[in-house]
């Protein structure tokens, strides 16, 4: 047996005090969201126990358990001179309000499927097959709108679509948009709204995420110029778009060569596709980091098995870098492209036949 480096060792099970920690408070962020407890938070003011149990029509023992949770966590404030507590405004756009840009709660939903659906990966594992997207607990479908929206919404209109070459004018003059692979819809809903000339079309293959998707552009007053329907990136109609646009999904699919190949033939003569992938350097070792981590572990749960149980099954991940999506665009006809902009959680890519 080797012998090991104790203060490596005890490094090591620090951090997984701390890890153990967070995937025990990623229910509790779960249980917080679900049950209204931050939202009935919200305004900042020091509430006890019973006071946030009278808000909340909820169990006053349960919440102080909760709230003493949180305030370990630093997800609240404590207040030991009232025995109260708080959330910050910080606090509060993370967990409380849904349209702040770092909204981050509905991310836990994603974690809750990941550990739901665990038994079916690990069949993967032993028999080389996929786990398709329509496999996965509904909390994932939720999950994932609710954890891209924010970063839409503070960044689709304001600078990714502008940070393409001449993109916007047209959407602003009046435009045919396909967003493929939009799951909830919404990027579709969000650019609906920005650009009321325009005409969008939402596709995706998974037909209970399409309904809940036309759903949620009623509520949003934008279904006059949506049109949500089931299909796939390779067999959705051509209609001569202007923009055509992958969110966060291209690395999912079995065959990404096939759907560029799909969008070429549909696209108008000067139209253009906008790829939005997660984040990656193109080296394992420059993705050795907080993001990485959480982008690697989500793809090992879902993106890569999503890809493994399709035609092709060519399993980019959701962490294949620039260089490597370049390979598959180019492979799919296009002859320019180019990375338009990016975030620390995506890049935008520009592609041109």
């Amino acid at each position: 047996m080797r012998e090991p480096n104790l203060d490596r060792l005890n490094d090591l099970m620090g951090k997984l005090v701390g890890d153990l920690g967070a995937a025990m408070a990623g229910a509790s962020i779960l249980l917080g969201d679900r049950l209204g407890l931050y939202k009935a938070m919200g305004d900042g003011e020091p509430v006890t126990s019973s006071e946030l149990a009278k808000k909340t029509g909820l169990n006053e023992r349960y919440i102080r358990e909760w709230l003493s949770a949180q305030a370990a966590s630093g997800y609240v404030d404590y207040h030991s001179e009232k025995n109260a507590f708080s959330l910050s405004p910080e606090q509060a756009m993370a967990f409380a309000n849904e349209s702040s840009p770092t909204f981050f709660a509905g991310a836990f939903d994603i974690v809750q499927a990941s550990y739901l659906d665990e038994p079916k990966v690990a069949e993967a594992f032993r028999t080389g097959k996929g786990v398709g997207w329509h496999d996965h607990s509904k909390c994932l479908f939720s999950g994932t709108e609710r954890f891209f929206r924010p970063g839409y919404n503070a960044n689709l209109v304001s600078s990714w679509i502008p940070a393409l070459d001449g993109v916007e004018e047209k959407l602003k003059a009046g435009a045919k948009v396909a967003d493929v692979g939009c799951g909830h819809g919404s990027s579709t809903i969000i650019m609906a709204q920005a650009y009321p000339n325009s005409e969008f079309f939402g596709y995706d293959y998974h037909l209970p995420s399409i309904e809940r998707a036309r759903a949620l552009a009623q509520e949003a007053g934008v279904s006059d110029r949506i049109t949500f329907a089931q299909a796939t990136a390779k067999d959705y109609p051509a209609k001569n778009y202007d923009l055509v646009a992958f969110f966060d999904c291209l690395h999912d699919m079995g065959d990404p060569v096939g759907a560029g190949k799909h969008v070429k033939e549909t696209l108008a003569k000067d139209g253009a596709w906008m790829i939005v992938e997660p984040f990656a350097h193109d080296n394992l070792k420059d993705n050795l980091n907080p993001v990485g981590r959480v982008y690697y572990t989500a793809s090992t749960f879902i993106c890569t098995p999503a890809s493994m149980s399709q035609e092709v099954a060519l399993a980019l991940g959701a962490q294949a870098g620039e260089r490597r999506l370049r390979q598959v665009v180019t492979e799919a006809g296009f002859t320019r492209f180019r990375r338009a902009t990016d975030t620390p959680f995506n890049m935008i890519l520009e592609a041109r036949p």
